[in-house]
């Protein structure tokens, strides 16, 4: 069964927590995470991109010259794609990029990369984490006193304002609750940060 150690605020190791299995333990599935990750990204894309075609271009009606005996091409309209001022051949128009991924999928996407940051030792386990006030310099100091570098998720298991405000204008940190966790960023960021707390409730979330 993974464990991972507990720490305090001041970074100090305070003991070991095990991982449940299912969660943290399984052998991660390629497959499901590619295909959240392509999701994901998909929905990213605002998809309001438009242009006009030949039939919404305004002016055209009138056919530019005759048919036969001028030597120049055929034409039918001004508006045509190959005219300056013309309408655009196939012309993209606002859709939705959205892909639907079953719910087993994102369940076992979810596992697989809590699963590989467990095996990469790289999540890092709090006794809780509260701030008695908004200060940055105070999470930055939390940080350090723990000893990570690099990118950092930060697990909640709620809404904690003093947590999220003081944490948000760090680069490279960002703060999650336990409804809100992403395959991406779990992906994204080197390091797992999350609370004992919040521990149990991914855990009973993805059972």
């Amino acid at each position: 069964m993974p464990k991972a150690k507990v720490y305090d605020m001041t970074g100090k190791p305070v003991g070991e927590v095990e991982l449940n299995e299912a969660v943290f333990g399984i052998e991660p599935s390629a497959a499901s995470v590619h295909a959240v990750v392509r999701a994901h990204l998909a929905a990213c894309r605002q998809g309001t991109q438009s242009a006009l075609t030949r039939a919404e271009v305004s002016g055209g009606g009138r056919k530019p010259w005759r048919q036969k005996g001028t030597g120049r091409a055929r034409q039918g309209s001004t508006r045509s794609p190959q005219w300056i001022h013309g309408g655009v051949a196939f012309a993209p128009k606002p859709r939705g990029y959205s892909i639907k991924i079953n719910k087993k999928i994102r369940r076992l996407a979810a596992r697989s990369a809590l699963s590989a940051k467990a095996r990469e030792n790289a999540v890092y386990v709090i006794e809780d984490l509260d701030l008695p006030e908004i200060r940055t310099k105070g999470f930055v100091s939390f940080l350090l006193a723990l000893g990570v570098s690099g990118k950092s998720y930060v697990v909640i298991p709620g809404p904690r304002e003093n947590v999220i405000r003081s944490a948000r204008n760090i680069p490279g940190v960002k703060t999650a609750q336990v409804n809100t966790l992403n395959v991406f960023d779990i992906l994204k960021y080197e390091k797992f940060i999350v609370t004992r707390e919040a521990v149990g409730g991914i855990e009973e979330v993805y059972v």
